[in-house]
């Protein structure tokens, strides 16, 4: 075996509690896919595990690639939300060292947004031989190549960290891959396809169905620069490319065809910017009659109501619209520029053309203080959205606001699964009003008060029916067990 890739994963870790209730989504690995794609088609053996899906511990996983004996083990870290590869690390950082324990003539290199972000500290603090700083498309071919070789040619390795002599070495970065058309299609063959699970919310008129559940592309990127995102540390600047439509039907013809794919997420950061490019995708879908179920991510100051009638008409039923606040100083304060005077008229507009909304919201940020994150919760209750995400905010590597955070001496995790949001030893950012336990206590709060809400229940049950508004009730009994909060009955909120 030429290369072994792999997804670390533990959603015990990840979720907390939430994990054993079947509450949360098993997305497949698109960087790990996409990656193993690309190596085949160089004429590699690649072999593709995900120990999410599988339910491996460290060890079971280090036991499988190991047996496989490769030259190289990839432990790919991104996941498909930004956030999920830093809080994978612990557990990526678990899989190294049993690998190393295992196998010490094993050489090993870690990919994915995280490494990319902190790329020495990774190689200076991980059991790993190599980091890869970038996408990985030119860095791991080259890196089999001479490992095959058996030559330490490593200074002529596009994107790579590693270690000469003990000193931590780095060779130029990268250039990003173009056209995007050139790469083969995800390599979804070396995946259980079937065993992996939409998002609850995703299929609230079919709980029962939410398997099998896959993700496509069309772009890599995102043009904008909000301080508390990370997504463009992988490929080093802001900017998006785009895939052809073709290349991106064809995407999904291969998920519905070859494995009655119906529940997808379009995971581009950004896919509702261009309308042209959007109705041009979803042309080409609508004249393939799918009974599809998609999601996809937009801008409230980006939509259009052409492009999401096209969206609805091509199975595109929910759109997830980055909120992140309802306060314009909020707002202003880490460059999520829009009109918040827009939005009700984005929501009717979202809802005429007969898409379900999922709203994303962020408290903590900096500028945040009790008022401003009422000005976010009220705005939640009056949208009304058919599913509420609420996240504290959190400085994650690779982001403007962890280098603010870094640089101002800013309370930070001491341990990487820390994270996430879920975990028992969550610890967002404080704010300049705010202490972290005080906002991990509102956000706790608001979710609740969110799902609990007899208007909100009321809208799921008249949308989706009586059982779905059980599910949410049910779901809305789960407390996350905290560590860093405090009793929200210590101060008011109306």
């Amino acid at each position: 075996m030429d290369v072994v890739i792999i997804k670390p994963g533990d959603q015990r870790r990840i979720y907390g509690d939430l994990s054993g209730f079947d509450l949360t989504a098993i997305e497949p690995p698109l960087w790990s896919a996409l990656l193993a794609g690309y190596l085949r088609q160089q004429g590699n053996e690649v072999c593709l595990l995900d120990a999410e899906v599988e339910g491996w511990s460290p060890e079971q996983a280090a036991e499988q690639v190991a047996a496989l004996r490769p030259t190289l083990a990839v432990v790919s870290v991104s996941g498909s939300n930004p956030s999920a590869s830093t809080m994978g690390m612990t557990t990526a950082g678990q899989l190294l060292q049993a690998l190393r324990s295992r196998d010490p003539s094993l050489k090993t290199i870690l990919h994915g947004l995280h490494p990319s972000a902190l790329p020495e500290n990774t190689l200076r603090e991980e059991p790993v031989d190599f980091v890869c700083q970038g996408e990985g498309f030119y860095t791991l071919p080259a890196l089999l190549k001479t490992l095959r070789t058996k030559r330490d040619a490593f200074k002529d390795i596009p994107g790579l960290w590693y270690r000469e002599n003990g000193a931590l070495c780095k060779t130029p970065v990268a250039p990003l891959f173009e056209p995007l058309d050139a790469l083969p299609l995800p390599a979804w063959d070396l995946l259980p396809i079937s065993r992996y699970r939409a998002h609850n919310w995703h299929c609230l008129d079919c709980l029962d169905q939410r398997q099998p559940y896959g993700v496509v592309y069309s772009s890599l990127g995102c043009p904008y620069s909000c301080s508390f995102c990370c997504i463009n540390s992988i490929f080093g600047k802001s900017g998006i490319r785009y895939l052809s439509a073709d290349r991106v039907v064809e995407q999904v013809d291969f998920l519905v065809q070859h494995y009655g794919v119906r529940h997808i997420k379009i995971i581009d950061e950004l896919f509702g910017i261009n309308e042209e490019r959007v109705a041009e995708i979803c042309d080409r879908l609508i004249e393939r009659r799918y009974d599809l179920n998609c999601w996809a991510y937009a801008r409230v100051n980006t939509v259009t109501p052409r492009m999401l009638e096209k969206m609805r008409q091509a199975g595109i039923r929910w759109v997830a619209y980055g909120f992140e606040s309802g306060n314009a100083r909020v707002l202003k304060d880490v460059n999520k520029r829009y009109d918040l005077e827009a939005t009700d008229r984005i929501v009717a507009m979202t809802r005429s053309a007969g898409l379900y909304i999922l709203a994303n919201y962020i408290v903590g940020l900096p500028e945040d203080d009790f008022d401003s994150m009422q000005d976010t919760l009220d705005q939640a209750f009056h949208i009304n959205a058919e599913w509420l995400n609420i996240y504290a905010a959190t400085a994650y590597p690779g982001s403007a606001l962890y280098q603010e955070a870094c640089k101002k001496g800013w309370l930070l995790p001491d341990n990487w699964a820390a994270y996430s949001p879920y975990a028992f030893d969550a610890i967002p950012l404080p704010t300049r009003h705010l202490t972290a336990k005080q906002v991990l206590s509102f956000r706790d709060y608001a979710f609740h008060a969110y799902n609990e809400n007899p208007r909100y229940l009321e809208h799921i049950r008249s949308l989706f029916g009586s059982s779905a508004a059980r599910h949410i009730k049910t779901m809305a009994q789960h407390r996350l067990k905290r560590k860093n909060t405090e009793k929200y009955s210590d101060y008011e909120c109306s």
